[in-house]
């Protein structure tokens, strides 16, 4: 197939090309490189499938259009931005690129009738309530513009599904983290924590450290993603992907630097968007798409970690 990643010289984007050109499909990425970078995709160059690196603007009308040109049968739209506290600053930003750059995607997706796979986030859901996890009939309350642009998003995306007959998948992975992704403040609590354990660090906590994270592994985010655009069976659908199991932060924090004397608690940046209880229940994935986690949270740091310490990140 011919597919186009949005956002794919990013974090979890850069996977979910490797995992389509092992496939032996042909690749293009359109990426601003505002959060990925070249580097994340240096490796493809030079891959027989790996057709094009578009550095360029989802929000583009006239790059989209030259590039849905090339007949694609899947858009996966990962491209976005994706900073909890830059939303709070600068919530037209995120309005734009979430919400705006969607819509001029799906508009190509529409006109070329391509299958288009939009990343959400765990973030618009209420807190989980009870042992079973997040499914996706829990209530949404989007508590940042980060979260709130992805739902209006959402809905713009599964309305082209009904009104133009569109196949069409809404897929909220829960917190991804592993190699590839930023160390600094506004990468993945897995990376930052563990770069500054390798560091010789204090570890820094927002908050009490109560609140609970599910944390997905990203190779297996990206078999998810890749899965949800081959499958018919969730054209439609919103699906969550996530490990199944949440760990409060203070006992991450434990787990990676293992010395709870390098643990501090600082004021939390953003109270107001803190969700306490992060739990994803993952079964409509298994259901529809025989899709499981295969990584233990141990395993993922394990490897995580060995990234970190072979890319000298710290």
């Amino acid at each position: 197939m011919n597919i186009l990643v949005t956002g794919g010289a990013g974090f979890i984007g850069r996977w979910v090309v490797k995992h389509l050109l092992d496939d032996k499909h042909n690749v293009w990425i359109l990426d601003d490189l505002s959060n990925g970078s070249k580097e994340n995709v240096e490796v493809f160059l030079t891959h027989p499938n790996f057709k094009a690196c578009i550095v360029g603007d989802i929000k583009n009308k006239k790059i989209l259009e030259q590039l849905f040109n090339n007949k694609f049968d899947i858009c996966y739209h990962l491209g976005a931005s994706i900073n909890v506290q830059d939303s709070i600053d600068d919530p037209e930003t995120t309005f734009n690129n979430d919400v705006v750059g969607t819509f001029q995607v799906l508009e190509q997706c529409r006109i070329h009738q391509v299958k288009m796979i939009f990343m959400s986030t765990c973030m618009v859901y209420e807190r989980a309530y009870d042992e079973n996890g997040i499914d996706e009939s829990n209530n949404v309350k989007p508590a940042s513009p980060y979260a709130g642009a992805k739902l209006a998003a959402e809905n713009m995306v599964l309305s082209y599904g009904d009104a133009y007959d569109l196949p069409v998948v809404v897929i909220r992975p829960f917190n991804t983290y592993g190699p590839f992704q930023k160390t600094g403040g506004e990468g993945g609590v897995v990376a930052i924590f563990i770069k500054n354990k390798l560091e010789g660090k204090e570890i820094s906590i927002y908050g009490d450290g109560t609140q609970t994270r599910d944390l997905l592994y990203v190779e297996d985010c990206a078999d998810f993603v890749v899965a949800s655009g081959y499958a018919d069976s969730v054209n439609g659908h919103i699906v969550n992907a996530g490990l199944g199991k949440d760990i409060a932060i203070n006992d991450l924090a434990k787990l990676i630097i293992q010395d709870e004397n390098r643990i501090k608690h600082v004021a939390h940046i953003h109270p107001q968007s803190e969700i306490a209880k992060l739990l994803c229940n993952y079964q409509k994935a298994k259901n529809l798409l025989e899709w499981e986690p295969k990584h233990t949270l141990e395993e993922g740091i394990k490897k995580t970690e060995a990234w970190i310490r072979n890319t000298n990140l710290i």
